[in-house]
């Protein structure tokens, strides 16, 4: 059986060659195994009864090391983490770099929600690392001709130039740049660039929050990136936001405020909707329901119940069931979006306040990681060892 190795040169080249359609339909494969996932069916191998536990190793050095083992629709495999403080000694070699691949398949699921969302004009992402810059590519590449600002807010100016220059104008004497074998996006998003070190920091901030459609949260943060209060009071609850939080993984980390996780389950909330757990009331969405409320700061400090909180997978799981009914009717989903069975859901995902917690499954890796396998066997991409 040969064994294909992608060094981090070769999934950056991948990555950066998937186009819309490529983008599109990965995000279908994403949804079907995440559908799979939030099933609970002893015939079903995929759900989560039938996933792995993430194994941690912490040695005496400070590193510590994450197994991600995970059933996928077409095989099975384990994401290796290693992280390494400065002063440590070295790590594990890997067979596909996963570095770029875990911002990658992140934003992936966070901009899943963003396809349907009816307007996506402004856009503000706090943080500029990597799961900053493919949260802004992936959004870019299936919205950017609707995007008109796009407002960076990070600590540092030059790591914000150099998300910006990565995105736009790609140089070959930059560490980032990959040759540009894949379609661009459509954008003349104006782009703004805010740090602490402005003088009107903090009125800017509200002023972006308050102005957005679109917020990505993607810092490793211990504390709230702004007050409650730009969302939950009268004037924060003029228009609905799509909400996305990925850079905190642990109970400590929070970048969004308690406060705004509970306005939204509570159950007085404005946009209520239904989904098979809570029949009334707001709710959360998360990628594992038992991996947020065990690791996800936002939820664990806004002290969240099971049921106060929706897996991704199970609104592909109406979908599903609303495609299903709609063909035995003989009707036709429009626009491939089937949840017309149920119109306050809908309303809710496209229009109403949406926020979505990530702190990451190994399925995800699986479907991506096999994604670009194929990918790159297709364009003679890697290396390829006969008879491993």
């Amino acid at each position: 059986m040969p064994l294909t190795v992608l060094s981090d040169h070769d999934v950056s080249r991948i990555l950066h060659s998937f186009t819309k359609e490529d983008i599109l339909a990965l995000q279908e494969n994403m949804a079907d195994a995440l559908h799979w996932y939030s099933t609970s069916n002893d015939d079903n191998d995929y759900c989560s009864d039938f996933q792995p536990e993430r194994v941690q190793l912490k040695r005496k050095d400070g590193s510590t090391t994450l197994f991600l083992p995970a059933n996928g629709c077409k095989g099975q495999g384990v994401k290796i983490i290693n992280v390494v403080p400065p002063d440590a000694l070295g790590g594990l070699p890997s067979l596909i770099n996963a570095e770029e691949v875990t911002a990658f398949r992140t934003a992936l699921c966070s901009t899943m929600m963003l396809r349907k969302r009816h307007s996506v004009h402004d856009l503000t992402v706090f943080g500029a690392g990597k799961q900053a810059y493919w949260h802004i590519r992936l959004a870019l590449l299936l919205r950017g001709d609707e995007i008109h600002h796009l407002n960076i807010i990070t600590r540092k100016f030059e790591s914000a130039r150099k998300c910006v220059m990565r995105l736009y104008n790609p140089q070959p004497d930059d560490p980032g740049y990959v040759n540009p074998i894949g379609s661009k996006y459509n954008s003349r998003a104006k782009k703004n660039i805010l740090t602490p070190a402005h003088t009107e920091y903090q009125r800017l901030v509200k002023e972006y929050v308050r102005a957005s459609n679109v917020i990505f949260c993607c810092t490793p943060s211990e504390s709230p990136l702004f007050p409650a209060s730009y969302l939950i009071n009268p004037e924060g609850r003029k228009k609905g936001r799509y909400i996305a939080c990925i850079g905190s993984y642990k109970a400590n980390m929070i970048e969004l405020h308690p406060d705004v996780l509970r306005y939204a389950v509570a159950p007085h909330h404005e946009h209520r909707h239904i989904h098979k757990r809570q029949k009334e009331g707001g709710a959360i969405i998360v990628d594992s329901v038992t991996g947020c409320l065990r690791e996800a700061g936002e939820v664990v400090q806004a002290k969240l119940l099971p049921d106060q909180v929706v897996e991704l997978g199970e609104l592909f799981m109406l979908k599903k069931e609303a495609e299903r009914k709609s063909r035995e009717k003989g009707q036709h989903a429009e626009g491939g979006c089937a949840f017309q069975d149920n119109s306050g859901l809908m309303e809710w995902l496209t229009r109403g306040n949406v926020i979505y917690k990530s702190v990451g499954l190994g399925l995800m890796d699986i479907v991506v990681g096999g994604f670009m396998i194929e990918w790159a066997k297709e364009r003679d991409i890697g290396t390829t060892i006969p008879n491993f």
